[in-house]
């Protein structure tokens, strides 16, 4: 059993889950940039890996919120009637650009675009702000047509890279359905994701380059760190972790874009005016709620 085991993985794995547990982002974006640039992974086995240890722990979130009904599942169908096709045929597109050294760096690209992407939504999320309505999660009116297309468009997005379960789609269901409450979209947005990372976990099993002692690795540190960092969560200043995820996320993705070291750091730099240009108009946003409210 010691063979399954990397200890430096376990304990890196450890401390990206806390992140993913304080921020609710989802832990592709995370995990599998960590496993690449840190423990030099294969890009597909590290996007099979990581989809296969997703699919074992989304299910216990989403439990939680289908008994609290913070959750609409017409759209839920809807999602997943897009999603769930196209995550399993993201592995058949990867394996569209040939085998081998090419294989890996489509992967490399496919994951960098998709980080600017996760990136992207992250930083809409704070100028849109948490529209919460006060619908119940039932009663909102589903769109079939653009909600079926972001299930399609997310679950290849999943398939291929194992980045946007989390962001991107919760991003995509945040402007169609602004009348959901955060919780509604968050618990939406989890039970949604178990079968789309399932089916694209199933694809990675069967055509890419899954890795039991990654897997069984990547479980023991992301379960401890997940809950623990669900427990900080309720008192961590949420904005300034996220504040710093996002600047992770853009460096990781230029590192696997291979943009140059000295673009990098431009690029960095330029970002922290940026940075903060968002967060003050977060915080202005934040000041108006109140004053709309009734």
């Amino acid at each position: 059993m010691d063979s399954l085991i990397d200890f430096p993985l376990v304990v890196g794995s450890f401390l990206v889950a806390i992140i993913v547990g304080l921020t609710g982002m989802g832990g592709g974006a995370l995990m599998t940039p960590m496993m690449m640039l840190f423990f030099n992974v294969p890009p597909l086995a590290a996007v099979s890996s990581d989809l296969v240890t997703s699919a074992l722990m989304k299910p216990v979130g989403g439990m939680v919120h289908l008994r609290r009904g913070t959750v609409n599942l017409r759209l839920v169908a809807w999602l997943c009637a897009g999603s769930v096709p196209t995550a399993f045929c993201g592995v058949f597109l990867i394996r569209a650009f040939g085998t081998g050294e090419s294989v890996q760096q489509a992967v490399k690209v496919a994951l960098g675009i998709a980080l600017l992407l996760a990136v992207a939504g992250l930083i809409a999320k704070i100028l849109i702000g948490d529209r919460g309505g006060s619908l119940d999660a039932q009663e909102i009116s589903v769109r079939p047509i653009p909600t079926l297309l972001v299930g399609m468009v997310g679950g290849l997005v999943v398939g291929v890279s194992s980045v946007g379960s989390g962001s991107l789609i919760i991003v995509a269901l945040l402007a169609l359905y602004p009348a959901l409450k955060a919780n509604q979209l968050v618990g939406t947005d989890l039970v949604q994701a178990v079968p789309l990372v399932a089916s694209a976990a199933l694809g990675h099993l069967f055509f890419g380059d899954f890795k039991l002692d990654l897997t069984v690795s990547l479980l023991i540190g992301s379960i401890p760190g997940v809950y623990l960092g669900a427990r900080v969560s309720a008192w961590a200043p949420s904005g300034i972790i996220r504040a710093l995820l996002v600047y992770v996320l853009l460096a990781s993705a230029m590192k696997l874009l291979g943009v140059g070291n000295t673009a990098t750091l431009w690029i960095l730099a330029a970002a922290v005016p940026v940075g903060v240009l968002v967060w003050k108009a977060g915080v202005a946003k934040k000041k108006r709620e109140p004053a709309g409210v009734g």
